[in-house]
């Protein structure tokens, strides 16, 4: 597997993943650009739209035969939170061109076919179609609206907001039921125009391709030539960017609602800063909570029976941790003590180089993992990309090997809770 970079025009790069592993290729496009309130809903709703039609192939009937002709090629399209960005995602996956009957290049009707979707929507008097967003409002009032149901989803969601508010991270990606009953069409218009010719794009395209021929099929495409070169509008998340300060009064929030199971979020921050600070969160949040061997999982799970689910999750952009555990109502107090003890532990050094042998080869082999799928390792180097961390497969494993006991002493040291969030009847 090899992978190559190329500015196309100036806040517009395309990435060539080449590699023999798989009988597809993959074109994704990513529109990346600052999560705001009064714009998260119109991102939402965009990508939607879109798949609705172009002008060539202004409807759903004729976008499905056109993927049937490409021997039955899939498309997909969302959002997607990153940080304090919101990243719009088209993809098309489709066969290599060397497993084509009939010879037809397939990888180029593949990058024809996504550009076409995402840059040549259908529009009417130079506005998108409006049958189009009143179809996809009242289908996103839906998504919004039943968010509730995932109870897990929401707890999280509600103690990041508690956090950050009505700023970038703090926001739902799908945004507001409210917000998208308002917008008209020449709203969304509008918006959609400026954010074509501001956000930043990303082309990814992963496959067995000749990146010659793929470098040229995007220079010479008539939606690429319209596009005009760009100041990237989007914020810079990473270790070297987050900055947390200490929080003296721990938020804590209790929601009531109609549950049989208590969902409890801790909200933590790494106030540290150190070399090689992500591999260290990553080694630090996998022996906490993040697998069967984990403290969380181990201890509040398994031998105190605290809870039916124990887990924590390294959120890399923000330099946040949170802990998720579902348990009974009851227990809240309990589960609640528990978790900071193991806290306190790790502090206090009580883990074993065996803990964090057993953390490291997990998330080694999770990252090997990351070319087992193609849309994953497109993934992984879209986050890269966009944190500007840009290290290969091999560095990011070699970065995992060498973090010590004394790092991860150093950072347990650094982490201070910011909220805890516990959804009750």
């Amino acid at each position: 597997m090899s992978k190559k970079s190329l500015e196309l025009k100036q806040g517009i790069k395309a990435h060539f993943i080449k590699t023999d592993l798989y009988k597809t290729d993959l074109t994704c496009i990513i529109l990346t650009t600052t999560l705001k309130k009064d714009t998260v809903t119109k991102n939402a709703l965009i990508p939607f739209m879109l798949r609705r039609g172009t002008n060539r192939l202004p409807n759903q009937y004729l976008i499905n035969k056109e993927l049937e002709n490409m021997y039955g090629a899939s498309f997909n399209c969302g959002v997607d939170k990153m940080g304090d960005n919101i990243v719009l995602k088209f993809y098309i996956e489709s066969i290599s061109n060397e497993y084509a009957l009939n010879n037809e290049n397939i990888l180029k009707m593949n990058i024809e076919n996504l550009l076409e979707l995402v840059f040549d929507p259908v529009k009417i008097d130079n506005k998108l179609n409006k049958d189009f967003l009143e179809i996809e409002k009242d289908n996103l009032k839906k998504v919004i609206e039943s968010k509730i149901d995932d109870k897990d989803s929401y707890a999280l969601d509600k103690c990041i907001s508690a956090m950050y508010g009505d700023n970038g991270f703090g926001l739902y990606k799908y945004g507001y039921s409210e917000e998208a009953e308002k917008i008209t069409i020449e709203e969304i218009s509008e918006y959609y125009d400026w954010l074509i010719q501001n956000s930043k794009i990303d082309i990814f395209i992963s496959g067995n391709i000749d990146e010659e021929e793929t470098k040229n099929l995007l220079l010479e495409n008539e939606n690429i030539k319209k596009l005009r070169p760009r100041i990237e509008n989007y914020t810079l998340n990473n270790e070297f960017t987050e900055s947390k300060q200490i929080v003296e009064n721990v938020k804590e929030i209790q929601e009531n609602m109609n549950v049989t199971q208590g969902k409890l979020v801790l909200g933590l921050d790494i106030t540290e800063s150190m070399d090689n600070l992500q591999a260290v969160s990553l080694v630090y949040n996998a022996i906490l909570g993040d697998g069967a061997n984990s403290m969380m999982f181990q201890n509040v799970r398994e031998k105190a029976s605290l809870a039916y689910s124990a887990k924590s999750t390294f959120v890399k952009q923000k330099l946040n941790i949170f802990i998720r555990c579902g348990i009974q109502i009851e227990n809240y107090e309990k589960a609640l003590e528990l978790i900071k003890v193991q806290l306190e532990n790790i502090k206090n050094g009580e883990f074993t180089e065996e803990d964090i042998e057993n953390a490291k080869t997990y998330l080694i082999s999770g990252i090997r993992n990351v070319e087992e799928e193609q849309d994953t390792e497109v993934v992984f180097y879209i986050g890269q990309e966009i944190s500007k961390t840009n290290i290969s497969l091999e560095e990011y494993i070699k970065r995992i090997e060498k973090v010590s006991k004394d790092d991860i002493l150093k950072l347990a040291n650094s982490i201070n809770l910011n909220t805890v969030y516990f959804l009750r009847n």
